[in-house]
C-alpha cells in the first residue's frame, strides 16, 4: 500500500469516526498532493485537470509534500504565537502532530552532530567562516532524515567550538 493509499484509507476512517481535526487535515494534505500531481504545462486548476494528465507521485514525492505541510504548520504556529492566538496555535499543533505521524523518524541531535563532526573534519573546516563549506555537504547527506534548522543549529554550534 502506497503512502497516498494509506492517507486515503485514514481519511475514510476519520470520516467514519467523525474526527474533525484528522478529517480536515487529511483533506488539506490530499488536496496538496492532488495539486502537485498536475504537470506545470497544464494551466487548468486542479478541479478542471483531467485524470489523464495527472502524474501519480511516489512515496518520496508525497513525503516531501507532507514535510512542506508540517513546515507551514510550524510557521503558522510561530505567527499565531506572536499574535497571541492560543486557539489557532492549538489547531495548528494538532494538525502538525497528525501530519508528522506520516513522516519517517527524524535523526536525533546526537546523530546529526556525529555526521556533522565527520563532515567538518573531512572538509577541513576550522570555524564559523567555513559554514558555507560544511552545510551543503551535511544537508545532502541528511536529506529527508533531519530538519534543516536542526542541522543548521548543530553545525553552527560545532563550528563555534572549533
Amino acid at each position: 500500500m502506497t503512502l497516498k493509499d494509506q492517507l486515503e484509507a485514514d481519511l475514510r476512517d476519520a470520516l467514519r469516526s467523525r474526527d474533525e481535526t484528522r478529517k480536515n487535515t487529511l483533506r488539506m494534505l490530499l488536496t496538496a498532493i492532488h495539486n502537485a500531481e498536475i504537470p506545470p504545462e497544464h494551466p487548468e486548476t486542479a478541479a478542471d485537470a483531467p485524470d489523464s494528465v495527472r502524474a501519480d507521485l511516489d512515496d518520496a514525492g508525497v513525503t516531501e509534500i507532507i514535510r512542506k505541510q508540517v513546515k507551514q504548520r510550524r510557521d503558522s504556529i510561530d505567527a499565531y504565537s506572536k499574535a497571541n492566538r492560543p486557539d489557532l496555535v492549538a489547531i495548528e499543533e494538532a494538525e502538525a502532530v497528525i501530519l508528522g505521524g506520516y513522516l519517517p523518524a527524524q535523526m536525533s541531535r546526537d546523530e546529526i552532530a556525529a555526521i556533522a563532526r565527520e563532515v567538518i573534519t573531512r572538509v577541513g573546516a576550522s570555524g564559523p567562516a567555513d559554514k558555507g563549506k560544511v552545510m551543503p555537504v551535511v544537508m545532502s547527506e541528511l536529506a529527508g532524515k533531519a530538519e534543516g534548522r536542526d542541522i543548521n543549529a548543530v553545525v553552527t554550534e560545532l563550528l563555534t567550538q572549533t
